[in-house]
């Protein structure tokens, strides 16, 4: 699908580029490097919290990882200038927090996300970290926010009741849509799905629009 991420909020808002500040984030074209980068320390996070060699292999890993760091430790950026979080193209637009989704839709209508969990997000028995689906559905309240064409707005509060336990290692639906907007404040549900279309979790929560100052 199209990485535009739908409609352009500042034909509802002429102000929108001034509330809380925010700055215009284009998104990045880091080249093939960067996709390579990103599979390989998402590949890292899992083995960081999976693997059990011995104490010579860990201290060996030490190394490289902070052979890694000295390497890219000159080129810290300011946010909103690397490409983490600004390359729609890759799961997760190309940042680490997040889960490693993939946009499906980006309508006014709704999103829908494919995200696959892997051993990084265990929290315990195969089980995704019940801490980790909050941050999916957060985001997924941005996009509708975007989707829909509303200004810019930070989360005023995010509900989750979980129904079933959510697997690893499983490609997962994730749908999201704007129940009712009153003014600055709107309403967004969302919920995630099994290949076999049982509900594992469903949200609720309010976004509200930020005003002219506001962080």
């Amino acid at each position: 699908m199209s990485a535009d991420y739908g409609l352009d909020p500042r034909r509802v808002d002429p102000e929108y580029d001034r509330h809380g500040g925010f700055p215009v984030y284009e998104p990045a074209q880091p080249g093939p490097g960067f996709e390579r980068f990103l599979t390989a320390m998402r590949q890292a996070q899992d083995l960081a919290v999976s693997a059990d060699p011995g104490p010579d292999t860990w201290d060996e890993a030490a190394d490289r990882v902070e052979e890694l760091v000295k390497l890219l430790d000159p080129y810290r950026a300011h946010e909103g200038v690397g490409p983490a979080n600004r390359t729609p193209s890759l799961p997760g637009a190309g940042s680490l927090l997040m889960p490693p989704w993939v946009v499906t839709k980006f309508e006014a209508d709704g999103v829908e996300l494919e995200v696959t969990f892997s051993r990084y997000h265990v929290g315990g028995n195969s089980a995704v970290h019940g801490g980790v689906l909050p941050l999916l559905f957060d985001s997924m309240f941005g996009m509708v926010i975007h989707a829909v064409g509303r200004p810019i707005s930070r989360t005023g509060f995010l509900h989750v009741d979980y129904r079933k336990v959510t697997p690893i290692d499983t490609k997962l639906t994730a749908r999201g849509w704007l129940r009712e907007a009153q003014g600055r404040k709107a309403f967004i549900n969302a919920e995630l799905r099994d290949p076999d279309d049982n509900l594992l979790a469903e949200a609720n929560g309010l976004m509200i629009q930020l005003l002219a100052g506001q962080p």
